[in-house]
């Protein structure tokens, strides 16, 4: 495949992705929500915060130029990032949107990271596919245009998916 097909197939992966969680925040509840649904918030802020650790730890071993573990950590990374996206839409097909209370003192510190969090996480998706494929291939300089942007920004999209989890937690029903 040429990259400029990767490219391409890397955004209508992350089209795709964006429709389908646009889908379930609009689409009708089922009626039955099995039980392990409620365990899925705290499933995806530990994988996101697992992710963060991973990706330091990648950053780390390239820095020292092991690339070998560099790569198996970023696989890792992927791979949990891919458990991550099935549970968070499985959930989101489930369970109705939890809000923020409005008379909470922190709900604009909420919002704003929030909002930040959602945009960048749907932005940085094709970024981090086309990443992963030249790291794969190792096409060395592509990885390291695209890693340039996609890590920071992937690395913010895992902090901060916690600290909304933390920020939201107290407010699921039970």
């Amino acid at each position: 495949m040429t990259d400029k097909k990767i490219f391409t197939l890397s955004v209508v992966i992350s089209i795709i992705v964006f429709a389908v969680v646009i889908i379930l925040n609009i689409i009708p509840k089922p009626d039955y929500v099995p039980e392990f649904v409620r365990h899925l918030p705290l499933l995806n802020a530990t994988i996101n915060g697992t992710c963060s650790v991973l990706l330091l730890a990648s950053f780390y071993f390239i820095k020292r130029k092991n690339v070998p573990v560099h790569k198996n950590i970023n696989i890792t990374a992927f791979f949990l990032s891919s458990v991550f996206l099935i549970s968070y839409i499985l959930y989101h097909y489930f369970s109705e949107e939890t809000k923020f209370p409005t008379d909470n003192l922190l709900r604009p510190w909420y919002l704003l990271i929030l909002i930040s969090h959602i945009l960048l996480a749907s932005l940085v998706l094709p970024f981090i596919l086309i990443s992963f494929y030249f790291g794969l291939n190792m096409k060395i300089a592509q990885h390291k245009k695209i890693v340039r942007w996609s890590f920071p920004v992937w690395l913010y999209v895992t902090i901060t998916g916690v600290i909304v989890y933390l920020m939201i937690s107290p407010y699921y029903s039970r």
